[in-house]
């Protein structure tokens, strides 16, 4: 008897719609290969929530989210509602408290250069030659994005002052460290932590608890870098890095670098983990790195693929489906290998061919193993 898997899917706005209809198309191929089945719940978010609903984040949308196995998430927010106050803004009215909720304190994202797409990568070819595998482990839940107190206010002399928090407790570094030294153990086993400890105290206990946690990981190999210097060895030398992990601004910022070197955030797929509910399964929110690209919506030219990726990410650690997310993994890198290309990562070059955003789903679910 086939299991049923319920999925929140939130499509999101602009381009979200598009790619996410190209990973249901690749989820529900790849039921039909297997004894399972996937039991689609959609609900609007972010802009489509507010117009539907008057509100970002709608209830049944939380309710949807809560009855799930698990979230496939679109891309959130865009010009059209550029106007509303900072706090009712699909990015900040939706996302945070998704993730808040739901404590969806691990992001993962995956920073993968195929061999075949390296002349996609802005940077010199023979920093990227071969293709690199970097996973960015970001803490999710802490620092200035949630710490209060919050703050903007004119001052008696008519200047204005804001302020933003940035706090961490002891307990959320090590949270955080166990999914990173974990990551490491199933790849490589080299972990760089990654802080301003030279300036931050937060990233003195930052550094002072990966020092202790790394006691429980003989394996690993954990050295430190100051995020400064972290941005500028990604371009240098990217293949140097195994698995990173950093607080929430800095991983924030240092994922969308990691993307564009790799050729796009197009490519970038994400897992955002919270507790785990046992054998290895977290329950999460799964979503592209990658914005929303009003300038191309509706044009069925946007890159599906990491959304599709992000689907593979939501069957390996949310519905232990790993062999089904490895071969949503083979189709694609089989795609780019035959030559397929969306237009950010398509640079002209012989044996390959610029498709749609569509073609590009095909291909991918007539790939898959």
């Amino acid at each position: 008897m086939s299991r049923t898997y319920p999925i929140a899917v939130l499509p999101g706005d602009y381009i979200g719609p598009e790619v996410m209809a190209e990973a249901l198309k690749v989820l529900r191929a790849v039921a039909a290969k297997s004894d399972i089945a996937f039991q689609f719940d959609e609900h609007p978010v972010g802009g489509a929530g507010i117009d539907a609903a008057g509100k970002a984040l709608p209830d049944t949308t939380l309710a949807a989210c809560e009855a799930s196995d698990a979230i496939l998430f679109g891309s959130v927010g865009g010009p059209k509602w550029e106007h509303l106050p900072p706090a009712e803004q699909p990015e900040r009215a939706a996302l945070l408290p998704l993730r808040k909720h739901f404590g969806l304190f691990a992001n993962l994202r995956p920073g993968i250069c195929y061999p075949a797409l390296t002349a996609s990568s802005p940077i010199r070819p023979d920093l990227v030659e071969g293709g690199f595998d970097v996973l960015c482990v970001r803490e999710l839940t802490g620092g200035l994005y949630f710490g209060q107190p919050k703050s903007r206010q004119t001052l008696p002399d008519g200047d204005i002052e804001v302020i933003d928090t940035m706090v961490y407790r002891k307990s959320e570094i090590v949270r955080i460290a166990h999914v990173a030294f974990r990551a490491a153990m199933g790849r490589g086993r080299r972990l760089t932590s990654v802080d301003k400890a030279n300036v931050l105290t937060n990233s003195v206990l930052w550094r002072e608890t990966m020092n202790e946690v790394a006691k429980e990981y003989p394996e690993v190999k954990l050295d430190h870098l100051y995020v400064d210097n972290a941005a500028m060895q990604l371009i240098k030398a990217p293949r140097s890095f195994d698995v990173l992990v950093t607080e929430n601004l800095f991983g924030d910022i240092l994922s969308d670098e990691m993307a564009m070197i790799a050729g796009s955030l197009g490519m970038l797929a994400s897992a955002s983990l919270g507790q785990p509910k046992g054998d290895g399964l977290y329950f999460g929110m799964f979503e592209p790195s990658g914005g929303t690209a009003p300038d191309i919506a509706g044009q069925g030219v946007a890159n599906p693929i990491a959304q599709i990726l992000s689907a593979a990410l939501m069957l390996r650690f949310s519905l232990g489906l790993e062999a089904e997310a490895a071969a949503i993994e083979a189709a694609v890198r089989s795609v780019i290998q035959l030559g397929l290309r969306t237009g950010d990562i398509f640079t002209g070059a012989p044996g390959t061919r610029r498709v749609g955003t569509q073609e590009m789903g095909d291909a991918i679910t007539a790939a898959l193993p």
